[in-house]
């Protein structure tokens, strides 16, 4: 199943800026996806996106919420429409006139399923965040204490060991560190810390 999205721009550049407020996020969030677990995931990848506009990159409030944005609503598709994965959720953004730089991270988190290349900030970190925040939490669901505790060593662990999260692209991760240019050294304890909040 291709799901290849056949194309490099996404919105309207006019559109710059214009997000949807939290409350309609979430209400898209809550309407798109049942599944619980996906719910949390995506969570956990919108704090972590927000977290890391604001204490990296050093970005104000309105463009923590756009990275926020980005990694809440990555996924909202593929719970009701996997084979339409990530075109609806675009499809669904420009028609609501959203900024195109929201969008277009969305379209590049999977630059091997959709062929769209990380090229902002944006782009890169929410392609850094999203698989390893997956095999993180798989972690914590395997360990009698969860988050609390828990190591990079111990993650670097699970991800040498291809049976554990096996539906985790190791490949993958590694191209998202390289390409966002940083190593699991720095993002891994920044996540652990980070998502663990989230419920």
């Amino acid at each position: 199943m291709s799901l290849k999205l056949n194309r490099t721009s996404f919105g309207d550049p006019k559109n710059t800026g214009n997000v949807l407020n939290r409350e309609e996020a979430f209400k898209l969030l809550n309407d798109w996806v049942k599944n619980e677990r996906l719910q949390l995931h995506m969570k956990q990848v919108g704090h972590l996106m927000k977290c890391w506009a604001q204490e990296k990159e050093g970005l104000q409030e309105a463009d923590q919420w756009r990275w926020e944005m980005a990694g809440l609503l990555h996924d909202a598709d593929w719970d009701q429409w996997p084979d339409q994965h990530c075109s609806k959720i675009i499809e669904e953004l420009e028609a609501r006139n959203i900024d195109p730089e929201i969008i277009r991270a969305i379209a590049s988190h999977g630059p091997n399923h959709f062929g769209v290349e990380p090229e902002t900030r944006m782009d890169k970190m929410l392609y850094a965040f999203d698989e390893l925040s997956g095999l993180i939490h798989a972690y914590s669901l395997m360990r009698p204490e969860g988050y609390a505790g828990m190591e990079l060593k111990g993650v670097k662990k699970r991800l040498k060991e291809k049976s554990f999260a096996a539906n985790v692209n190791r490949e993958e991760i590694m191209d998202a560190l390289n390409r966002a240019g940083v190593d699991l050294e720095t993002l891994v304890p920044f996540m652990i810390e980070r998502q663990s909040s989230v419920k």
